[in-house]
């Protein structure tokens, strides 16, 4: 990584994974190894329109997973992939300085595996992970975004970092987002959903519009 130029105020940017920095959804990915995919993809559905609680999401899509090999699971893994463009905007963020957070309900090894493939990396990565046990999946899920919410994560983030969360940037799409972005100085929807839209000082649909915003914010 090249020494930081850092232009902004802005040295924290926390991204959501699931719907924004990728269009990959691992509980469906990992639904498809044991045909459950559709009844993943409704329930995530519910959750991110705010029509159920997440934590209650995630953990149904999780039960659905009982008795899944590890191998196959590490199959699904390995098909979680960031969105066209969005290594650029990590790797850019980076250069210029910038402190890169992703806080996800998914699965530390769904992310890991995506920059993995694209080469790149981040600071850190607050996200949950499915229980294995003799080989198979129980069906359980653990990790700080169950009940725990992405602005708490933040908070934690920010300590670390020893940054004010008043100069960080936020971008997400789906309900569970809304307390970063609610918190965030500024907060960015990618092609959010309905119910997060009002809650987004501005909105992008591609990797490349996003690019160019933070350009213009003096963020890169």
């Amino acid at each position: 990584m090249k020494p930081s130029t850092r232009n902004s105020e802005a040295m924290l940017v926390a991204f959501d994974f699931d719907g924004t920095l990728s269009d990959s959804e691992m509980t469906v990915l990992l639904g498809s190894q044991n045909g459950t995919a559709e009844d993943m993809a409704d329930i995530t559905e519910r959750a991110m329109n705010n029509e159920i609680e997440y934590a209650e999401s995630l953990r149904q899509r999780c039960a659905l997973l009982e008795g899944l090999s590890e191998e196959k699971a590490q199959d699904a893994f390995d098909e979680v992939a960031l969105r066209p463009g969005a290594a650029r905007v990590i790797e850019a963020l980076r250069d210029a300085g910038v402190y890169v957070a992703i806080l996800t309900g998914g699965f530390e090894r769904g992310v890991e595996a995506a920059l993995e493939t694209e080469g790149v990396e981040v600071d850190a990565i607050v996200a949950n992970r499915l229980v294995m046990q003799d080989g198979e999946l129980t069906g359980e899920v653990h990790g700080p975004l169950i009940t725990g919410t992405k602005d708490d994560a933040m908070e934690v983030v920010t300590a670390v970092t020893g940054e004010d969360r008043d100069t960080t940037v936020a971008v997400g799409d789906g309900a569970n987002d809304l307390p970063m972005l609610e918190v965030a100085n500024l907060a960015i929807g990618f092609d959010p959903k309905p119910a997060v839209a009002p809650s987004c000082d501005t909105s992008v649909e591609t990797m490349d519009e996003l690019y160019d915003l933070l350009e213009a914010e003096d963020v890169l």
